[in-house]
């Protein structure tokens, strides 16, 4: 738009969220102003009695391409919010008591293929790619909450189109960001768009949402593909990013029973200086997950914390991290859920299991045949 006061004339109380603005920059700029859709608010409340969640809201931030220490090298602002509630002993967070926030990292994370495509659906669709399975989106819909997706690669859901995914389910407010200097996620610059980052624009639509439904529970994802390139260097611009936009809502309060992820599908997987060194073919494979809880009073956590402390060592995959968002949505009625096709399903897949329940160590015995003696290794996941 050259003059921004015919947004109001000619769409009145339909105007778009995000617009480009030729009015004050002749070079554009994006302007984001997220409509708040008051019937919607109100008519997800009457959904509310549908479920007793453990976590009246979820945010996931999902970076596509990083590895466990990936994240420690260029995400050193984002992590430090996440080590300040990373003082569990088996009870209250004596920081904040008021609040109880607690901060979990869970070193053996583990991928299935070092690639999206075999990763990304079983996060969010809780299943392998294929036709007819659905986004977790459409089970907190069904249950009260107001849904919010973003993404930076130009399709309405990357895997939609790379899956062929039948029953996809938008969310309530869905942005993708469309850069047309690029033609996928793949690329090896700052990603740049009308003189700001481009993944800052999902931050900040991601901000506006939560505050204007901020009364309502709420599931928040923001993807993007900040990792996915070779240089090993372009992840640190998203930085101040997601530390900003953390701090800003924390600092007002706005993170009151909220879970946060922030995790990734699968380590560095495009060629780079790590493809000459061998511990590239580990790192690969050990994608980041980092989750904040917020408790809630009226109800106990106290196993659910014991649990969720111990997985931090156990060997878990994409399947556990969708069961854990199911078992936030669900709470105790999560025990009964069982898996089906159905589109009023709930989501619980039948592999793997919720991070909030005791996982299993998996015992690898076997016997090594040396020149003067038999020895038993054993190795623990």
């Amino acid at each position: 738009m050259d003059n921004i006061s015919l947004v109001n004339d000619v769409y009145k109380n339909n105007k778009p969220e995000i617009i480009i603005d030729y009015s004050k920059n002749p070079y554009g700029e994006i302007v984001i102003d997220l409509n708040f859709n008051k019937t919607l608010s109100e008519e997800r409340k009457k959904l509310e009695n549908n479920s007793i969640p453990y976590s009246n809201n979820v945010i996931v931030l999902f970076i596509d391409s990083v590895s466990r220490a990936y994240s420690m090298r260029q995400l050193k602002k984002t992590l430090k919010f996440f080590e300040r509630f990373i003082s569990y002993k088996g009870g209250y967070n004596k920081n904040f008591p008021s609040e109880n926030f607690h901060s979990f990292q869970f070193f053996k994370y583990h991928s299935f293929k070092g690639y999206t495509f075999e990763n990304y659906p079983r996060i969010f669709y809780g299943n392998k790619p294929g036709k007819n399975i659905i986004r977790i989106t459409k089970y907190f819909k069904n249950n009260g909450y107001i849904t919010s997706y973003s993404n930076d690669v130009c399709m309405r859901d990357n895997s939609n189109t790379m899956h062929n995914m039948t029953n996809e389910e938008i969310g309530d407010h869905e942005f993708i960001l469309c850069d047309p200097n690029k033609k996928n996620c793949n690329i090896l610059t700052k990603r740049c768009l009308y003189s700001k980052i481009g993944t800052s624009y999902l931050y900040e639509y991601g901000n506006q949402f939560w505050r204007k439904y901020k009364n309502n529970r709420k599931l928040l994802i923001i993807a993007s593909n900040d990792g996915h390139e070779g240089t090993l260097e372009v992840l640190k611009y998203l930085d101040n990013t997601i530390n900003d936009f953390l701090n800003d809502l924390f600092n007002e309060n706005l993170f009151k029973d909220t879970t946060i992820f922030l995790l990734s599908d699968h380590g560095t997987a495009m060629p780079s200086p790590y493809y000459m060194n061998n511990f590239y073919k580990y790192e690969r494979f050990l994608p980041m997950l980092y989750i904040i809880c917020n408790d809630r009073k009226n109800i106990s956590y106290d196993k659910q914390y014991k649990y969720i402390y111990e997985n931090q060592q156990i060997l878990i995959t994409a399947y556990d991290i969708y069961n854990t968002i199911g078992h936030l949505l669900f709470g105790e009625k999560y025990k009964i859920i069982h898996n089906k096709t159905e589109q009023n399903d709930t989501p619980k897949s039948k592999y793997g299991s919720s991070l909030f329940n005791k996982k299993f160590r998996l015992y690898i015995i076997f016997y090594c045949q040396f020149k003067r003696e038999n020895r038993r290794i054993e190795f623990r996941s």
